[in-house]
Protein backbone atom coordinates (compact mmCIF):
# COMPACT_ATOMS: atom_id res chain seq x y z
CA UNK A 1 0.00 0.00 0.00
CA UNK A 2 1.65 3.34 -1.23
CA UNK A 3 0.86 4.89 2.21
CA UNK A 4 2.61 8.14 1.17
CA UNK A 5 0.24 8.65 -1.69
CA UNK A 6 -2.88 8.47 0.14
CA UNK A 7 -1.35 10.97 3.39
CA UNK A 8 -0.54 13.49 0.66
CA UNK A 9 -3.45 13.37 -0.97
CA UNK A 10 -5.38 13.58 2.48
CA UNK A 11 -3.59 16.88 3.66
CA UNK A 12 -3.72 18.45 0.05
CA UNK A 13 -7.80 17.89 0.36
CA UNK A 14 -7.68 19.31 4.29
CA UNK A 15 -6.10 21.98 3.10
CA UNK A 16 -8.86 23.34 0.43
CA UNK A 17 -11.32 22.72 3.20
CA UNK A 18 -8.96 25.45 4.98
CA UNK A 19 -8.97 23.09 7.93
CA UNK A 20 -5.94 24.26 10.48
CA UNK A 21 -2.27 23.08 9.96
CA UNK A 22 -2.49 21.65 13.48
CA UNK A 23 -5.63 19.75 12.74
CA UNK A 24 -4.39 18.69 9.51
CA UNK A 25 -1.07 17.06 10.63
CA UNK A 26 -3.12 15.51 13.96
CA UNK A 27 -5.49 14.31 10.88
CA UNK A 28 -2.73 12.77 8.39
CA UNK A 29 -0.61 11.31 11.68
CA UNK A 30 -4.17 9.13 12.43
CA UNK A 31 -4.09 8.18 8.69
CA UNK A 32 -0.84 6.62 8.61
CA UNK A 33 -1.13 4.78 11.55
CA UNK A 34 -4.61 3.74 10.47
CA UNK A 35 -3.26 2.55 6.95
CA UNK A 36 0.26 0.98 8.62
CA UNK A 37 -1.74 -1.12 10.91
CA UNK A 38 -3.23 -2.56 7.68
CA UNK A 39 -0.67 -2.51 5.43
CA UNK A 40 -0.08 -6.31 5.37
CA UNK A 41 -4.01 -6.86 4.98
CA UNK A 42 -5.02 -4.45 2.19
CA UNK A 43 -3.54 -2.69 -0.93
CA UNK A 44 -5.62 0.08 -0.62
CA UNK A 45 -8.05 1.87 1.99
CA UNK A 46 -11.04 0.43 0.19
CA UNK A 47 -10.48 -2.97 0.99
CA UNK A 48 -10.48 -2.24 4.57
CA UNK A 49 -13.64 -3.54 5.99
CA UNK A 50 -16.58 -1.42 8.42
CA UNK A 51 -15.64 -4.35 11.29
CA UNK A 52 -11.73 -4.05 10.29
CA UNK A 53 -12.12 -0.35 11.01
CA UNK A 54 -14.38 -0.80 14.09
CA UNK A 55 -11.65 -3.17 15.55
CA UNK A 56 -8.86 -0.76 15.16
CA UNK A 57 -10.84 2.24 16.69
CA UNK A 58 -11.37 0.08 19.55
CA UNK A 59 -7.39 -0.30 20.15
CA UNK A 60 -7.82 3.31 21.26
CA UNK A 61 -6.54 4.09 24.83
CA UNK A 62 -9.54 6.02 25.62
CA UNK A 63 -13.00 7.44 24.87
CA UNK A 64 -11.55 10.80 23.75
CA UNK A 65 -8.72 9.22 21.96
CA UNK A 66 -11.31 6.96 19.90
CA UNK A 67 -13.28 10.08 19.36
CA UNK A 68 -10.05 11.38 17.61
CA UNK A 69 -9.41 8.66 15.05
CA UNK A 70 -12.64 8.32 14.52
CA UNK A 71 -13.24 11.76 13.35
CA UNK A 72 -9.74 11.19 11.22
CA UNK A 73 -10.72 8.20 9.59
CA UNK A 74 -14.23 9.24 8.60
CA UNK A 75 -13.12 12.43 6.98
CA UNK A 76 -10.46 10.55 4.91
CA UNK A 77 -12.98 8.28 3.40
CA UNK A 78 -15.48 10.95 2.83
CA UNK A 79 -13.51 13.39 1.22
CA UNK A 80 -10.49 11.31 -0.04
CA UNK A 81 -11.55 7.66 -0.04
CA UNK A 82 -15.08 8.80 -1.47
CA UNK A 83 -16.40 5.67 0.69
CA UNK A 84 -18.49 7.91 3.41
CA UNK A 85 -21.05 4.92 3.53
CA UNK A 86 -18.60 2.94 5.09
CA UNK A 87 -18.78 5.04 8.36
CA UNK A 88 -23.26 4.60 7.73
CA UNK A 89 -22.86 2.23 10.82
CA UNK A 90 -19.82 3.57 13.13
CA UNK A 91 -21.03 5.90 15.20
CA UNK A 92 -19.35 8.18 18.05
CA UNK A 93 -18.77 6.51 21.59
CA UNK A 94 -20.78 8.59 24.10
CA UNK A 95 -18.33 10.76 26.18
CA UNK A 96 -16.70 10.50 29.36
CA UNK A 97 -18.25 12.69 32.10
CA UNK A 98 -15.07 13.60 34.12
CA UNK A 99 -14.46 17.12 35.10
CA UNK A 100 -10.92 18.26 35.67
CA UNK A 101 -9.80 19.35 39.13
CA UNK A 102 -9.60 23.19 39.10
CA UNK A 103 -6.79 24.94 41.32
CA UNK A 104 -7.93 27.28 43.85
CA UNK A 105 -6.78 30.94 43.41
CA UNK A 106 -4.36 30.24 46.39
CA UNK A 107 -2.82 27.47 44.71
CA UNK A 108 -2.03 29.22 41.36
CA UNK A 109 -0.36 32.32 44.01
CA UNK A 110 1.98 29.05 44.72
CA UNK A 111 2.74 28.89 41.14
CA UNK A 112 3.24 32.60 40.73
CA UNK A 113 5.45 33.17 44.16
CA UNK A 114 7.55 30.35 43.35
CA UNK A 115 8.14 30.97 39.99
CA UNK A 116 12.26 32.87 39.36
CA UNK A 117 12.18 32.87 35.52
CA UNK A 118 11.03 35.65 33.68
CA UNK A 119 9.66 34.00 30.68
CA UNK A 120 8.42 31.44 32.79
CA UNK A 121 5.76 33.81 34.48
CA UNK A 122 5.12 35.65 31.39
CA UNK A 123 3.86 31.85 30.42
CA UNK A 124 1.51 31.16 33.31
CA UNK A 125 0.33 34.89 33.38
CA UNK A 126 -0.69 35.12 29.74
CA UNK A 127 -2.24 31.48 30.23
CA UNK A 128 -4.18 32.21 33.42
CA UNK A 129 -5.43 35.67 32.52
CA UNK A 130 -6.45 35.27 28.98
CA UNK A 131 -8.06 31.53 29.30
CA UNK A 132 -5.06 30.90 26.29
CA UNK A 133 -4.93 27.38 24.84
CA UNK A 134 -1.32 26.48 24.38
CA UNK A 135 -1.34 27.03 20.59
CA UNK A 136 -2.91 30.33 20.56
CA UNK A 137 -0.02 31.37 22.61
CA UNK A 138 2.93 30.03 20.77
CA UNK A 139 1.41 31.87 18.28
CA UNK A 140 0.82 35.28 19.88
CA UNK A 141 2.78 37.80 18.52
CA UNK A 142 3.59 41.54 19.71
CA UNK A 143 1.27 42.82 17.02
CA UNK A 144 -1.93 41.21 18.51
CA UNK A 145 -1.53 42.97 21.75
CA UNK A 146 -3.40 46.38 21.57
CA UNK A 147 -2.89 48.27 24.51
CA UNK A 148 -4.26 51.49 23.49
CA UNK A 149 -7.64 49.33 23.77
CA UNK A 150 -6.54 47.38 26.17
CA UNK A 151 -7.46 43.79 24.70
CA UNK A 152 -5.41 41.06 23.04
CA UNK A 153 -6.35 39.70 19.92
CA UNK A 154 -6.01 36.14 19.38
CA UNK A 155 -6.12 35.27 15.80
CA UNK A 156 -6.62 32.44 14.04
CA UNK A 157 -7.75 30.29 17.43
CA UNK A 158 -9.25 27.20 17.91
CA UNK A 159 -11.30 26.65 14.53
CA UNK A 160 -9.77 29.15 12.72
CA UNK A 161 -11.62 31.60 14.76
CA UNK A 162 -10.73 35.14 16.13
CA UNK A 163 -11.38 36.39 19.11
CA UNK A 164 -10.69 39.29 21.41
CA UNK A 165 -9.57 38.37 25.67
CA UNK A 166 -8.66 41.12 27.63
CA UNK A 167 -5.35 42.78 28.54
CA UNK A 168 -4.84 42.62 32.15
CA UNK A 169 -3.10 46.22 33.52
CA UNK A 170 -0.64 43.81 35.94
CA UNK A 171 0.54 42.00 32.31
CA UNK A 172 2.07 45.00 30.88
CA UNK A 173 5.02 46.23 33.22
CA UNK A 174 5.88 42.11 33.23
CA UNK A 175 5.53 41.85 28.82
CA UNK A 176 7.91 45.61 29.17
CA UNK A 177 10.57 43.50 31.32
CA UNK A 178 10.37 40.25 29.29
CA UNK A 179 10.66 41.99 26.01
CA UNK A 180 14.14 44.11 26.95
CA UNK A 181 15.29 41.31 29.09
CA UNK A 182 14.89 38.52 25.66
CA UNK A 183 14.51 40.86 22.68
CA UNK A 184 11.75 38.60 20.70
CA UNK A 185 10.99 40.34 17.80
CA UNK A 186 7.65 38.49 16.38
CA UNK A 187 6.04 36.10 19.05
CA UNK A 188 6.16 37.08 22.27
CA UNK A 189 7.70 33.70 23.26
CA UNK A 190 10.69 33.34 20.92
CA UNK A 191 12.49 29.81 21.40
CA UNK A 192 15.76 27.84 22.44
CA UNK A 193 18.91 28.31 20.25
CA UNK A 194 17.48 30.92 17.89
CA UNK A 195 14.36 29.27 16.71
CA UNK A 196 11.14 31.89 16.09
CA UNK A 197 8.71 29.91 18.48
CA UNK A 198 8.55 28.55 21.97
CA UNK A 199 7.09 24.95 21.65
CA UNK A 200 3.99 23.33 23.11
CA UNK A 201 6.25 20.82 24.94
CA UNK A 202 8.25 23.68 26.26
CA UNK A 203 5.26 25.23 27.83
CA UNK A 204 3.91 22.11 29.40
CA UNK A 205 7.07 21.35 30.66
CA UNK A 206 7.24 24.92 32.46
CA UNK A 207 3.66 24.52 33.98
CA UNK A 208 4.51 21.35 35.76
CA UNK A 209 7.94 22.47 37.02
CA UNK A 210 6.05 24.82 38.64
CA UNK A 211 3.37 23.24 40.26
CA UNK A 212 6.07 20.42 41.23
CA UNK A 213 8.01 23.39 42.92
CA UNK A 214 5.01 24.74 44.72
CA UNK A 215 4.25 21.75 46.03
CA UNK A 216 1.13 21.03 44.67
CA UNK A 217 -0.75 17.52 45.14
CA UNK A 218 -3.23 18.20 42.18
CA UNK A 219 -2.38 17.15 38.43
CA UNK A 220 -1.23 20.17 36.36
CA UNK A 221 -1.01 20.82 33.19
CA UNK A 222 -1.02 23.47 30.07
CA UNK A 223 -4.84 23.34 29.25
CA UNK A 224 -5.93 23.39 33.34
CA UNK A 225 -4.77 26.71 33.42
CA UNK A 226 -7.21 28.02 31.14
CA UNK A 227 -10.15 25.59 33.02
CA UNK A 228 -8.55 27.72 36.17
CA UNK A 229 -8.88 31.13 34.24
CA UNK A 230 -12.48 30.91 33.80
CA UNK A 231 -13.46 28.62 36.64
CA UNK A 232 -12.47 31.82 38.81
CA UNK A 233 -13.97 34.12 36.70
CA UNK A 234 -17.17 32.46 36.80
CA UNK A 235 -17.23 32.35 40.75
CA UNK A 236 -16.46 35.98 40.86
CA UNK A 237 -19.78 36.87 39.09
CA UNK A 238 -18.71 37.00 35.25
CA UNK A 239 -21.42 36.09 33.31
CA UNK A 240 -21.32 33.12 31.45
CA UNK A 241 -22.45 34.85 27.84
CA UNK A 242 -18.84 36.80 28.30
CA UNK A 243 -17.17 33.95 29.22
CA UNK A 244 -18.44 31.80 26.19
CA UNK A 245 -16.87 35.53 24.04
CA UNK A 246 -13.41 35.43 26.12
CA UNK A 247 -13.11 31.46 25.77
CA UNK A 248 -14.28 31.49 21.92
CA UNK A 249 -17.14 28.71 22.41
CA UNK A 250 -19.85 28.18 19.61
CA UNK A 251 -22.25 27.28 22.44
CA UNK A 252 -22.67 28.55 25.49
CA UNK A 253 -23.27 24.65 26.66
CA UNK A 254 -20.04 23.84 26.13
CA UNK A 255 -19.18 27.03 28.62
CA UNK A 256 -21.02 25.88 31.35
CA UNK A 257 -18.35 23.70 32.15
CA UNK A 258 -17.03 26.09 34.43
CA UNK A 259 -19.87 26.73 36.68
CA UNK A 260 -19.83 22.68 37.55
CA UNK A 261 -16.23 23.03 38.15
CA UNK A 262 -16.93 26.13 40.45
CA UNK A 263 -16.47 25.09 44.14
CA UNK A 264 -17.89 28.76 45.62
CA UNK A 265 -21.17 28.48 43.45
CA UNK A 266 -22.03 24.98 44.71
CA UNK A 267 -21.15 25.58 48.39
CA UNK A 268 -23.00 28.26 48.25
CA UNK A 269 -26.50 26.71 47.14
CA UNK A 270 -28.82 26.22 50.48
CA UNK A 271 -29.29 22.49 50.93
CA UNK A 272 -32.58 21.09 51.48
CA UNK A 273 -31.54 20.19 55.27
CA UNK A 274 -31.89 23.61 56.45
CA UNK A 275 -34.93 23.19 56.80
CA UNK A 276 -35.89 20.43 58.81
CA UNK A 277 -34.80 20.23 62.38
CA UNK A 278 -32.47 17.43 63.03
Amino acid sequence: MNIGKYVKVYSEDLRLKNYSENTIENYCSQLKCFLEHFSNLATKPSEISEKQIKEWLMLANSINGRKHKLSAIKLFYKITGKQPLKFKYIEYPKSDKKLPIVLSQDEVQKMFSVCENLKHKVILALLYSCGLRVSELINLKWEHIDRSRMVINIIQGKGKKDRQVMLCSKLIPLLESYYREYKSRVYVLNGWMGKLQYTAGSVGQVIKQLAHKAGLKKRVWTHLMRHNSFTHLAESGVDINLIQRLAGHSSVKTTSLYLHLSNSLISKIPSPLNSIAI
